[in-house]
């Protein structure tokens, strides 16, 4: 029970109030929707390994009728995920009749602190950028979708780890959408609400993409691509209106990042970035970014093509999209270990036809091409033009491996690494870049290989996703192990 300084939800509560045996040591923020203190565990308690932070929903006079609703879905999805890209639940209840969360306090700097620097250097707007995308990707893989980020959602570890705050808008796949039972009209922020929200559709993982976009563009550019409208009106206009082209606004831009930026602010769900880890991988490699159309933009489009999209959203009808779990199981990151020194056809050719499984079953899949070289010999003055000679050729041999496919640009990434534990390197990578399959040939049959041991039997047994291991149709056997 609160003291009686205030009652809990209806304002700032003094420190050394009692909530819930939670004793406030002081205001941390006032918002719209809800009150942020700095508490201590209760008495007697062991106190978790990190501060505590407790939000209370503001439930006064002339209170938003959307604070009670947002605090009980955020309340349902905290107690449902987990990981370093959310905050750890710690407690929940009520007081006074008011709910309260204690959660950690996450230590580190707002992302709104800068977004207010921006337009920031092309390097800290990728790795920002690419933080975001990695803490969506994990957010997604637990079958939420937040359905309202922007920059104020957005905290940082000391460490750089993007963690995703307020989830009183989201949806979990699993769980009743309160928000979509409570409210008639679209909910979220008017800088970043997608197309497909506008439309009423909550269930589309890929709203999350457009809202990681508009982001990008206000740390690249100092702007928000469609300004703050505050009426639905003004937002549709994103229908069929395309923001400024970043580098119109902030010339030095590289082209590929405005390739990146562009993409994920597509109309249409579909012709953006299937997810969230296919675009931190794009950041994380940008001379291996397709450019489109997109990369060379310096206008907006002219009012024929702006009529048209008009006149489409007008008529175009509300899509049914998949829960999250389910559009990732369509979009997997297959990695492809390639030993460039195996002459074999046959094995080559039971890899792709592995691959051209995959892609019927799994449209939007993206292959990325491995392969490990041995690193040059310590002291050699041309070891860095051999390295780089090696990488080359290596990446030329990789993309003819992939030719017989004929993969689109936007499904194909090539990757050489150099060093002598292939394994390590290969399940390095396939952790970085949230890879959902390995996909590796079997060993051949020579003293050589048989004395060195078998990569695919440690990847097998080491990898954090599932793995198959290939072999040529005479050995009579495909084996996969997850």
């Amino acid at each position: 029970m609160a003291t009686d300084q205030g009652r809990v939800g209806e304002g700032p509560l003094a420190a050394g109030t009692e909530v819930g045996g939670f004793r406030i040591r002081g205001l941390l923020h006032e918002g719209g929707m809800a009150l942020l203190y700095a508490v201590d565990a209760p008495e007697g308690a062991a106190p978790p390994p990190f501060p505590l932070l407790m939000k209370i929903p503001r439930l006064g006079f002339g209170s938003h009728p959307g604070c009670l609703v947002g605090f009980e879905v955020e309340q349902m999805i905290l107690g449902r995920i987990t990981g370093p890209h959310v905050p750890r639940l710690v407690a929940s209840g009520s007081s006074d009749g008011a709910p309260w969360l204690v959660m950690e306090r996450i230590a580190g700097d707002n992302l709104a602190e800068a977004a207010a620097r921006a337009p920031l250097p092309v390097a800290e707007v990728v790795g920002l950028t690419a933080a975001v995308a990695a803490a969506v990707h994990d957010l997604h893989r637990q079958n939420v979708i937040h359905l309202d980020l922007k920059p104020g959602n957005v905290l940082l570890r000391e460490n750089g780890t993007a963690v995703l705050v307020d989830f009183g808008l989201a949806r979990h796949a699993e769980l009743p959408d309160l928000v979509e039972e409570a409210f008639a009209l679209p909910a979220g922020t008017g800088a970043a609400i997608s197309p497909e929200q506008l439309a009423g559709i909550r269930s589309d993982a890929r709203s999350d993409i457009f809202a990681i976009g508009v982001i990008a563009y206000q740390l690249a550019t100092g702007k928000l691509p469609y300004g703050a409208p505050s009426t639905r009106s003004a937002m549709r206009r994103r229908l069929y209106i395309d923001p400024l082209p970043p580098c119109s606004l902030a010339p030095a831009l590289p082209p590929w990042l405005q390739e990146v930026i562009l993409r994920c602010l597509e109309i249409r769900p579909e012709a953006r970035y299937a997810t969230a880890a296919q675009l931190a991988h794009d950041l994380a490699h940008p001379q291996q970014v397709p450019h489109s159309e997109r990369a060379a933009r310096r206008h907006r489009a002219g009012p024929l093509v702006v009529a048209r999209r008009w006149l489409q959203a007008l008529s175009a009808p509300a899509a049914v999209a998949p829960t999250p779990a389910q559009h990732l199981s369509r979009a997997p990151h297959v990695m492809v270990a390639i030993d460039l020194d195996d002459r074999r056809e046959a094995q080559a050719e039971a890899m792709r036809a592995a691959l051209r499984r995959a892609l019927i079953a799994e449209p939007d899949l993206r292959v990325t091409l491995f392969a490990a070289l041995p690193e040059q010999p310590f002291g050699e003055e041309s070891a860095p033009e051999l390295a780089h000679g090696q990488q080359t050729a290596a990446l030329i041999a990789l993309r003819h491996w992939a030719a017989p496919l004929r993969l689109p640009a936007d499904k194909l990434r090539t990757h050489v690494a150099f060093g002598s534990d292939t394994a390590g390197l290969l399940l390095g990578y396939a952790a970085t870049h949230h890879a959902d399959r390995i996909v590796v040939g079997a060993r051949g049959h020579s003293a050589l290989r048989r004395f060195l041991g078998s990569v695919s039997s440690r990847v097998v047994a080491e990898a954090g996703c599932s793995v198959t291991v290939v072999r040529p149709p005479r050995d009579n056997e495909l084996t996969a192990a997850d």
